[in-house]
């Protein structure tokens, strides 16, 4: 004890001291003005190959690691009626399920030989394939990644696994109501629209291998993958390689686009019973796509209303101050033609009513009375300052590139994005909450158990009970 109090006794004569020293004169450093950093997103060179194939290569040798990621226009969107987790299962069997030329499991040992990542995966609207190596793997690396892309075999005890590991998936996503809520809302907020399919226990069970090869051939062909290169080789090593291993690659037929959806205006209560002491409270309504001149604004009001951390109305008003929730926000998905705006909340079942009040107050406060001066000023210092995140390694950058392409956005939409944030005027949030915030929600799912709910759900809307 006594030396405790010495040790405290030196820590607090040194803090006076450091004290001492300050000068009285010194600014705050928050009112220190520093010149405007500068950022110029390198470019990546985009060559097309003989056979269709897209390439985004760009060069940096800082490290001995080569990364390429390709993207394919894909996805559950496209899953036939009654087959729904197909995509995502060709995805997963075609990196797990071995080649023309290796089984799975001499597969997975040269990767591990060469300590190489590669992966495969298909969500709702696009496909991705990777592969990390370092340079001097680079021929091996890029032999096992062509031949995953081009000849999957599709092994069936490798497909059963897959199967069985979705469906347990799937079980186990039942027990996490957050996780289980934000999956539901798509089904009712994309009612009609492949956007909103979903796998079940049913529909993984019915997928056999003659279903994955079927999916692998109507999507997997030169004309509809796009890759991006990126790291320690050059344009002309790239070209190399690429053309050694994917130059033969046959096959035509680029796949159209999922046109954008047309939400429901049904604007129901959609209730999922869950004996837990807590609701999670998801809602979603359409919103501006990247290309709409209300894209930017909308960011903005975005980060305003509940994205932006503890200085946004939601999480401020229904976390902090009032105590209601322990996680409440908004969110903005925003595609190049259209984009979803939400909200959510994850609160104790008697303030379930409540948390949905004071939520949809502070939307129609917004709305009405539109936003502060100061808000708007850390918003956009916010969303101006992050955006250098985006292109923290070469990769980054080659790829958000390649993705300009895939979602039909012009190749200087990022050059212009911190301008156009900047360019924003008060007036242009306020008008766009006017425009978005005045219908209700397409879509309002409440997962808990009504009986300890402060008020009836009915108060909201018209419930339908979801089983």
């Amino acid at each position: 004890m006594k030396r405790s109090i010495i040790s405290f006794s030196i820590i607090l004569a040194l803090h006076l001291f450091l004290l001492s020293c300050v000068s009285p004169g010194l600014k705050d450093p928050s009112s220190i003005i520093a010149p405007p950093l500068g950022f110029e997103i390198p470019k990546a060179e985009r060559i097309t190959l003989e056979n269709g194939l897209i390439l985004y290569i760009l060069e940096d040798h800082e490290l001995p690691l080569v990364s390429v990621s390709s993207v394919i226009r894909t996805g559950s969107v496209y899953d036939p009626e009654k087959l729904e987790g197909l995509a995502g299962i060709t995805g997963t069997v075609m990196r797990t399920g071995g080649t023309a030329v290796m089984s799975a499991d001499e597969v997975d040992e040269a990767l591990d030989f060469i300590a190489a990542d590669l992966s495969v995966n298909i969500g709702r609207e696009s496909g991705t394939a990777s592969l990390s190596v370092l340079k001097e793997n680079l021929e091996e690396g890029f032999r096992i990644f062509s031949d995953i892309l081009m000849k999957p075999s599709f092994e069936k005890e490798k497909l059963d696994n897959a199967k069985g590991l979705a469906i347990e998936g799937l079980r186990r996503m039942y027990d996490n109501p957050q996780q289980y809520a934000f999956r539901e809302i798509n089904r009712f907020l994309y009612q009609g629209d492949p956007r909103g399919k979903l796998s079940s226990e049913e529909t993984i069970g019915r997928i056999e291998r003659k279903d994955v090869l079927r999916f692998y051939q109507r999507f997997f062909n030169p004309e509809n993958i796009m890759m991006a290169l990126s790291g320690d080789i050059t344009k002309e090593e790239a070209l190399s390689i690429i053309n050694k291993y994917f130059g033969g690659w046959k096959g035509k037929g680029m796949v159209a686009k999922i046109a954008p959806p047309s939400l429901s205006e049904d604007n129901r209560v959609y209730y999922i019973y869950k004996e837990i002491p807590q609701s999670i409270i998801v809602a979603g309504r359409l919103a501006p796509g990247r290309k709409s001149d209300d894209y930017y604004a909308f960011e903005l009001l975005d980060f305003i209303s509940g994205s932006g951390g503890f200085q946004s109305r939601i999480f401020s008003e229904v976390r902090n101050n009032l105590g209601l929730a322990y996680s409440a926000g908004s969110f903005y998905s925003a595609r190049t033609e259209f984009g979803i705006f939400g909200f959510y909340a994850m609160t104790g079942s008697n303030s379930t009513a409540k948390s949905l009040t004071v939520i949809s107050d502070i939307l129609e406060d917004l709305r009405l009375n539109g936003v502060r001066d100061n808000e708007l000023r850390l918003a956009k210092d916010s969303l101006v300052k992050s955006f250098i995140f985006s292109f923290e390694t070469p990769t980054d950058i080659a790829v958000q590139q390649m993705m300009l392409e895939y979602e039909g956005l012009p190749f200087k939409f990022l050059e212009n994005y911190r301008r156009q944030i900047e360019n924003v005027t008060k007036d242009d949030v306020e008008r766009v909450a006017k425009r978005y915030l005045s219908v209700k929600p397409s879509a309002l799912l409440v997962l808990g158990n009504e009986k300890n709910f402060d008020r009836p759900l009915s108060d909201f809307g018209r419930v339908k009970v979801v089983k």
